[in-house]
């Protein structure tokens, strides 16, 4: 009988081609296999038998499918999200947004996500303010079920609202009326862009590219930001680490001051507008 330990050691040598965190990858694997924690697997469960349902989650993984998809779950910001090839994964680069936008916020009020996905930037900004209200607009109608269906399960319901717009439609803003913030990880990479085989394959393509430049979202959106804010509200942008400059002219174009937040990484991640 194979046991839980000498699996896992087999499937991180064989992952180890496909993943940069083989063994965290296989740990997650098994544990959802057996129906336990990661903690528990650890603690718990190294000498009991392989569960059947590992060799089908590690064939996925071999096959270069994100761990997030075979879980249909991920964590951002403290929060468990569920995802599915509807939406793109969230990631931790994506926080300072949040971070950035939490600064930029008043306590109270309503806040607007541009291409919503899974809901991650706008339902933590929520579970950090019990006085704020936010709305989120997606083009994918599967999309929208996924953030619906994350605020369901984090109790946030009742305070997020999302709706299917388009921004390439000239009437997308229509009767949303102002914000006391605009958040948005709109699409970004170039057309031609070399992806990883994770991402590539399996992440939503509209959610991804952008143009030959990846700077088509920005064209559509910054121009329509200042009608969306109330006053002196901000906008936060997440751009990716090498847009700084070019989607930082855009937003001065359009009247706005610039400030440029870093990941933690040290990258240009985000873009505040004022």
């Amino acid at each position: 009988m194979q046991t839980v330990a000498s699996a896992m050691r087999e499937a991180s040598a064989l992952l180890e081609g496909v993943s940069d965190t083989a063994r965290l990858d296989a740990e997650l694997l098994m544990a959802e296999a057996l129906g336990v924690s990661r903690s528990e697997l650890l603690v718990r469960h190294q000498t009991a038998p392989v569960p059947p349902g590992f060799a089908p989650f590690l064939q996925r993984r071999l096959a270069a499918e994100p761990v997030a998809y075979i879980l249909g779950r991920c964590e951002f910001f403290g929060l468990e999200l569920g995802v599915t090839p509807a939406v793109l994964i969230p990631r931790g680069d994506s926080e300072c947004v949040v971070e950035a936008a939490l600064e930029a916020c008043p306590a109270q009020g309503r806040v607007l996500d541009l291409g919503t996905g899974s809901g991650a930037l706008l339902l933590a900004m929520l579970s950090q303010r019990p006085d704020l209200e936010g709305v989120g607009l997606d083009a994918s109608h599967s999309a929208l079920e996924v953030a619906r269906g994350n605020a369901a399960r984090l109790g946030l319901s009742n305070r997020a609202v999302f709706l299917q717009r388009d921004w390439t439609d000239d009437d997308w803003a229509a009767k949303l009326g102002t914000f006391d913030c605009v958040i948005s990880n709109p699409p970004y990479v170039e057309a031609d862009a070399k992806l990883e085989r994770s991402v590539r394959d399996f992440e939503p393509a509209a959610a991804l590219f952008a143009g030959a430049d990846g700077l088509d979202a920005y064209r559509a959106l910054v121009p329509r930001l200042r009608d969306l804010l109330d006053g002196a509200a901000r906008a936060v942008l997440e751009i990716g680490c090498e847009q700084a400059d070019s989607v930082g002219a855009l937003a001065r174009t359009a009247g706005f001051c610039v400030i440029v937040r870093n990941d933690l990484a040290g990258r240009p991640r985000a873009l505040v507008l004022s």
